[in-house]
């Protein structure tokens, strides 16, 4: 199927001769890298979007109009060692959401502190597609999962660019030329860029088509970080699209679409939950529904509200829990003897044994109100659970018992006011006793408090900061709030402590943006990482990397 864009045949034309039913324009590319980059991404529009039906078929039905060859992704590839592209030796890689163990820590010593007037060195600095989530690095590659207008790029005069050709059909009639394009080309896709982490160097790329269009006004990109394991990267799209792919060369392993296999009606903001690999399993939330079900307040679930996949080759190994899918990450931990992961699922938190899906315990946690959502990730210390939202139920510290649990406090008789800690997207965290987090829904009462753990003490709330996420690093926490504003904060249980302020300029302001001199533009919501001493933030169009920490 072709659309046509008809073009007036005018004086300029008057010259034009018959030409072949397809012509092939050679295109140049700049390097190795770029076609390379270019043939993934074509593969990608073709292969991937077999978990739509109405796009497998029309992918399928113009696929022989492409002249240029087409390199299929091997099913498996061999595992082999990644070679490391690192030259800073020190530190840590950061290869899944918060870190390696989900707490938004980093063990890495060394910062700078208090931060220069003129603020951290930015050591490179790039323009991102749309999307929430932040990159992720493993052996010196940076892995970042955003989404690209392609309909923007591409549908400029009708010309579409496909594998280093450009495949265009033009039809004669007497006094009319119109150009049919395949329509493939110009459908959005979500697209996972490889770069080198402390350069920014373009490695590869990997797309595929999506559709997904948000019902709430957020934007339509991915929410959910990349994971990284050994010589694979997984991806989770906003449309709940799992692909797994080789971390070296991009090459697609293999892929699931979710939605389609599990019938998962769509969740008030798409697929947010990123998934964790436990052995060789890949642990994610699905959330599906029976057949014919619909999003409301007391939809059903078909069992599957977490799924395990077989990480090296996308077989479903188990599927349990009748709840669905919320936008809190899972996290995994050893309390005892015991290995649990526990999962924030839309209607409360699932303990259950990782390696076979033995759930041990359900406890509710939800807001009464249909439009809400849990996204905070479990805090796990010792044997205690912290769990938190902000639509409404508030916080909850419960003790792992055997395989049960029992409440140590709760918000739950504690009235809309009065809540301990109400966290939206951000995971608080702990350090030596007491937990530090943003709590409130809204830019304008949202607070940063610090709270004692064992009691739900509040030690101490800082308004005005708008809604922030942390990480804790070298007795510090890096605050980046949803304004674009970066703070260093002593950690302090007494009182906040700022250390240093920053808010990154743009060299050349955007005269037509309100804020065109801000090189983070919000909303910032994503917390900052660490890896080998470079830190990175990301605002709404930018990621930046910054020398938090100087090469030893």
């Amino acid at each position: 199927m072709r659309f046509g864009w008809p073009i007036l045949l005018t004086g300029l034309l008057a010259g034009c001769t018959r030409q072949p039913a397809v012509t092939q324009v050679e295109q140049s590319h700049e390097s190795a890298a770029a076609r390379q980059s270019i043939r993934v991404e074509n593969e990608a529009l073709l292969t991937n979007a077999a978990g739509n039906v109405e796009t497998a078929s029309l992918l399928a039905s113009a696929a022989s109009g492409f002249a240029s060859p087409f390199y299929w992704l091997a099913f498996h590839t061999e595992a082999a060692n990644v070679p490391d592209l690192r030259t800073r030796k020190t530190g840590i890689d950061w290869p899944t959401f918060l870190g390696p163990h989900r707490q938004s820590t980093s063990p890495e010593t060394g910062i700078i502190a208090p931060w220069p007037k003129k603020g951290l060195r930015i050591v490179w600095q790039r323009e991102i597609g749309t999307g929430y989530g932040m990159p992720v690095i493993s052996k010196g590659r940076l892995f970042h999962f955003d989404r690209v207008d392609r309909r923007r790029q591409r549908a400029m005069w009708g010309f579409a660019q496909f594998g280093g050709f450009c495949s265009l059909t033009p039809h004669f009639w007497p006094n009319l030329v119109y150009l049919s394009i395949d329509p493939s080309q110009l459908v959005d896709t979500a697209r996972l860029t490889c770069l080198k982490s402390e350069t920014g160097e373009f490695l590869w790329d990997f797309h595929y088509p999506t559709f997904y269009e948000d019902d709430y006004g957020y934007n339509n990109g991915p929410r959910c970080s990349p994971v990284v394991d050994g010589d694979r990267v997984y991806i989770y799209g906003v449309d709940g699209m799992l692909v797994c792919l080789n971390a070296v060369t991009g090459k697609k392993l293999w892929q699931i679409d979710t939605v389609k296999r599990f019938n998962v009606v769509k969740n008030f903001f798409g697929v947010g939950s990123t998934p964790i690999i436990e052995g060789d399993l890949l642990i994610a939330q699905v959330g599906g529904s029976p057949k014919g079900e619909v999003r409301r307040l007391n939809q059903k679930s078909n069992h599957t509200a977490v799924v395990a996949f077989d990480k090296y080759t996308g077989k479903v190994k188990y599927a349990v829990g009748d709840d669905l899918a919320s936008y809190s990450s899972p996290v995994i931990a050893t309390i005892g003897k015991k290995r649990w992961c526990f999962v924030l699922a839309r209607g409360g938190l699932i303990g259950m044994e990782p390696a076979t899906g033995k759930i041990r315990f359900h406890f509710p946690w939800r807001a009464k109100i249909f439009e809400s959502v849990n996204a905070s990730c479990p805090v796990v210390v010792g044997d205690h659970v912290f769990i938190s939202e902000t639509y409404g139920a508030g916080s909850a510290l419960l003790k792992i018992v055997g395989d049960s649990y029992k409440v140590v406090w709760s918000d739950a008789n504690n009235g809309f006011r009065n809540k301990i800690m109400e966290c939206h997207w951000n995971t608080p965290i702990y350090h030596e006793g007491y937990l530090y987090g943003c709590s409130g829904r809204h830019s304008h009462n949202a607070v940063l408090r610090c709270i004692e753990l064992a009691t739900g003490k509040i030690m101490w709330s800082e308004p005005n900061l708008t809604r922030s996420s942390l990480l804790k690093v070298d007795g510090h926490f890096v605050c980046m709030s949803e304004n674009g504003h970066l703070r260093l904060l002593k950690i302090n249980p007494k009182k906040y402590e700022e250390v240093s302020h920053l808010v990154l300029r743009r060299e050349t302001p955007d005269s037509s943006d309100d804020e065109g001199d801000l090189l983070l533009r919000p909303p910032c919501w994503e917390a900052p990482i660490l890896a080998h001493g470079l830190l990175y933030v990301r605002g709404a169009d930018r990621l930046v990397c910054l020398e938090l920490i100087p090469q030893r």
